[in-house]
């Protein structure tokens, strides 16, 4: 039987290709989401993927969902904290509502999302995290305070995990995406994905297939002496 991994924001954009990549490893994947049940459901229907409904931010709902996945699909040994939302606005004008809804997704969600699981990993002596971060995590963004400093903080947080879990067979790392031609990235003015596109020397925007490729390394047997990293996947936007 595959190793259960578990997708936060699994069923849509780069968490969507991450939860079929793993998939096609072999995994037995849970997707978690937090608000759309008709693009979850559509997702399941078409790819065979279970999906789990709670928000990261609430720990409570996260304990709970954990405990679910696992009963249903057994140990989670593989978790791949990808939940994000952005609340963009320049500094002056962000509100501290904006401030602590991305902070409480972002950043406590990866809390939220591997402590209840890592007990489990320490006893079995195995593991793998990895977290999403992002290219304006490591080189900052205009009106992106609250964001930037999230995955900032994500960076922290692997870097940390893989110091307390490398004894127990446990690596976390991150991956920080540039611009992915996610639904978020395509809907946006064509002028403005112009000039996005033209600050990626790559001259393109990345494919969420290749976020998850860089994921399912991480999570491999191969990468197992890999641990505390950080991998920039954007084109050569930002060298970090």
């Amino acid at each position: 039987m595959g190793r259960v991994a578990l997708v936060t924001g699994g069923s849509r954009g780069i968490g969507a290709a991450i939860s079929k990549a793993l998939k096609e490893k072999g995994y037995k994947v849970a997707a978690t989401y937090a608000g759309n049940d008709e693009a979850a459901a559509k997702f399941t229907e078409e790819t065979g993927i279970k999906t789990y409904k709670w928000n990261a931010a609430d720990y409570e709902a996260s304990k709970a969902g954990v405990a679910k996945v696992e009963e249903e699909l057994g140990p989670i040994e593989v978790v791949v904290a990808n939940a994000g939302i952005t609340r963009d606005a320049p500094f002056h004008k962000m509100t501290p509502e904006q401030w602590k809804e991305v902070i409480d997704t972002n950043l406590t969600g990866v809390f939220n999302t591997v402590h209840p699981i890592w007990p489990g990993m320490r006893e079995r002596k195995f593991g793998r995290v990895v977290v999403i971060s992002s290219v304006n995590g490591q080189k900052g963004q205009f009106a992106q305070v609250n964001y930037a400093a999230t995955k900032a903080g994500d960076i922290g947080i692997v870097r940390s995990l893989a110091q307390e879990g490398a004894r127990f067979g446990i690596t976390a790392n991150a991956v920080c995406p540039g611009y992915i031609a996610t639904e978020m990235v395509m809907a946006v003015p064509e002028k403005v994905r112009e000039s996005i596109i033209s600050g990626i020397p790559a001259g393109r925007l990345g494919e969420p297939e290749e976020i998850a490729r860089c994921v399912a390394f991480l999570v491999s047997d191969d990468a197992e002496f890999i641990n505390g990293s950080t991998i920039s996947a954007n084109g050569a936007q930002f060298f970090g």
